[in-house]
């Protein structure tokens, strides 16, 4: 029986993936585990592995295709085995109107779909719909149209759903390019990009508008939201959004074309500047005694580990036991509700040649120095060989940025969504600081020190939670005794 291999979700809020290449060729024979295809997006580069032993006998998208999360981009089964779709239409079709297994899988005219993903079920269940009085997948042929209610629900993924309300545009009202019709987010970014549901009324009544004279005009009026739909999405989802007046010939330019990750980035950060309220906030921290106990543990540490001890597994434990003491940051906004999230995952950002990747350390709470320090050690290393698994860039809670090894004074990163603040380091270097004795004499000293950079969404954060989440981090890198490292010392 063959195998489905189907588009990872490589992110909590992503919701498809661009094939950039396929490492192995239909009739290949590959192994569980061996990598299939590449795949980018705005969170990841990855080499995505065979979830099965067996034979490629079947490829659904070409390089470059985007492909939506849970869609069977692959079949696999055993040698000299065909796929379904093909077996069934081979009869049918004759020498000249035969295709290529490495072309798009081709479907008779009135053929049954599959049904949609298991997540997608999941969602329908939770959204209330109804299973049993659903109409299943033999009830309608494939060119015809789906009921509003259907589509709106099934046809479209989450985050579609979810920009679609921000918006304030009603999804029934587009037509589908996706697979079995779905709205996909190219669907919705064109839709909102082209000022379809928006009249030159509904502008003409946002710019008369008179400035804000009481509570009740804090809200902003629907026009006001048809102004912020044609406005604002097209910047924080459309990377292009934003081009140039084109060149001249003769200019003395080089014109490149940007990198899918790239281009994923640049709409995601877009997306998030766009929809959390930043505010930066910048504590100066001593690292003194951190990279005292360093300097005489990491020799004895790499012998009996076999990894490197860097300040970051010092500054994992001292977020990680911050988060624990302070929720609001490790929690998220869905819209009127604040979801706080159980386990402490933190995502670690790591700057490539090609882009920037975020792997994850699930439950750093629940790791020891030790483990904090393996676990980013390897994750740094796979996501620079691209080697990383789907589960490890997903479900981050909260971030940790480090552009201080490229001496970074600060900086003021942009939130990772749907993650409500993102902890930016700045270098670690010796300077003068003013210090008290136990008698209360004060002298200038020598330490290493370090700006740490906050940036909280203020939708849900505010500075006194920003700031007591930093002045814990604060106390445990000056005053923490890291015992475990005694071995070493």
């Amino acid at each position: 029986m063959a195998t489905e291999v189907i588009m990872p979700q490589m992110g909590e809020s992503i919701a498809e993936g661009t094939i950039t290449r396929w490492l192995v060729k239909v009739g290949d024979k590959v192994e569980r585990d061996q990598p299939l295809f590449e795949i980018s997006t705005d969170k990841v580069d990855a080499e995505i592995p065979s979830p099965a032993d067996g034979v490629l006998i079947e490829v659904k998208f070409e390089e470059g295709a985007t492909v939506p999360v849970n869609e069977v981009v692959a079949m696999l089964g055993a040698p000299g085995e065909v796929s379904e779709p093909e077996a069934a239409s081979a009869p049918q079709a004759g020498p000249e109107e035969s295709e290529s297994v490495h072309g798009p899988a081709q479907e008779p005219a009135g053929s049954v779909h599959a049904p949609p993903p298991a997540a997608e079920s999941v969602q329908n269940t939770e959204n209330g719909a109804n299973a049993e009085s659903a109409p299943g997948p033999e009830a309608r042929p494939v060119d015809e149209p789906a009921p509003e209610a259907e589509r709106v629900r099934t046809f479209s993924s989450p985050l579609v759903r979810r920009m679609a309300a921000e918006a304030g545009v009603d999804l029934s009202k587009l037509s589908g390019t996706g697979i079995h019709g779905r709205v996909t987010k190219r669907d919705f970014e064109e839709y909102v990009t082209s000022g379809a549901g928006s009249t030159s009324t509904e502008v003409k009544a946002v710019e008369d508008e008179p400035l804000v004279s009481s509570a009740a005009s804090l809200r902003p009026s629907s026009a006001t939201e048809a102004r912020q739909a044609q406005i604002v999405t097209p910047m924080r989802r459309d990377p292009g959004a934003f081009s140039v007046a084109p060149y001249q010939e003769g200019d003395n330019v080089e014109i490149a074309p940007m990198s899918k990750i790239r281009q994923l980035t640049a709409a995601h950060m877009s997306y998030s500047k766009a929809t959390s309220a930043h505010v930066t906030t910048v504590f100066h921290m001593d690292l003194s005694r951190v990279a005292r106990i360093r300097d005489l543990a990491k020799a004895g540490f790499a012998a009996a580990h076999g990894t490197k001890l860097t300040y970051m597994p010092f500054i994992f434990t001292a977020v990680a036991s911050a988060l624990q003491s302070n929720p609001k940051l490790n929690a998220s906004i869905d819209g009127t509700n604040i979801v706080f999230k159980k386990d402490i995952n933190l995502g670690m950002a790591v700057a490539l040649d090609w882009g920037l990747l975020v792997p994850v350390i699930r439950n750093a709470d629940q790791l020891n120095l030790v483990g904090l320090a393996k676990s980013a050690n390897d994750l740094a290393a796979r996501a620079r060989s691209k080697k990383l698994q789907p589960h490890e860039v997903q479900s981050g809670t909260f971030t940790v940025t480090n552009p201080g090894v490229f001496g970074t004074l600060f900086g003021t990163p942009i939130i990772n969504q749907p993650q409500v603040a993102i902890l930016g380091l700045g270098v670690i270097e010796k300077r003068p600081v003013v210090d008290t004795d136990r008698e209360g004499n004060d002298m200038i000293v020598i330490k290493p020190m370090s700006y740490f950079a906050i940036s909280y969404d203020h939708r849900l954060v505010d500075g006194a939670d920003a700031d007591h989440f930093m002045n814990d981090i604060k106390r445990t890198l000056a005053e923490e005794t890291w015992s475990e490292l005694d071995p070493f010392i």
